[in-house]
């Protein structure tokens, strides 16, 4: 015979930094995804001719957002939702990996290796590279003025 208790899920401050910070780890997991896979199906794209791969918006948003991870590592700034997600896991009384960025913990669990810090700036910073000359090399189109457009 099972006996089933109700019991009020109660959200405090602790539950809430808790699911602030994981939620934080998602977006800091899109955000990477979008770097990598985003070069991914650039370099893909302008093999096959895709179209799509060269529309600017796309391509000047990717290109910040990898400057914005290269020009942490090399000035050796934190990054900030790193910075965030172990306040608000310290705030909630969970466990955190201060010495590691982001990207070093997903790997570290894939792999079950540690690599030294240096080894992800250099990373960041060859990546941020890649996408650069990516940028030059695959060049993205102009937005082309419509003839008919009211504005």
């Amino acid at each position: 015979m099972f006996i089933f208790i109700y019991r009020p899920v109660r959200y405090s401050i602790d539950g809430m930094d808790a699911f602030l910070a994981d939620t934080l780890v998602a977006l800091h997991f899109l955000i990477v995804a979008f770097c990598v896979l985003g070069e991914l199906l650039i370099l893909i794209g302008a093999a096959r001719r895709w179209r799509w791969i060269r529309r600017f918006s796309f391509r000047a948003v990717h290109l910040v957002a990898i400057l914005i991870v290269a020009g942490e590592a090399a000035l050796r700034i934190p990054c900030p939702l790193t910075e965030l997600e172990y306040a608000l896991r310290q705030r909630a009384g969970q466990r955190y990996e201060q010495d590691l960025s982001f990207v070093a913990r997903i790997i570290r669990r894939l792999i079950f290796y540690d690599f030294p810090s240096w080894f992800f700036t250099a990373l960041y910073i060859g990546f941020g590279a890649v996408v650069i000359l990516t940028f030059i090399f695959v060049r993205p189109a102009r937005a082309k003025k419509r003839l008919n457009d009211p504005s």
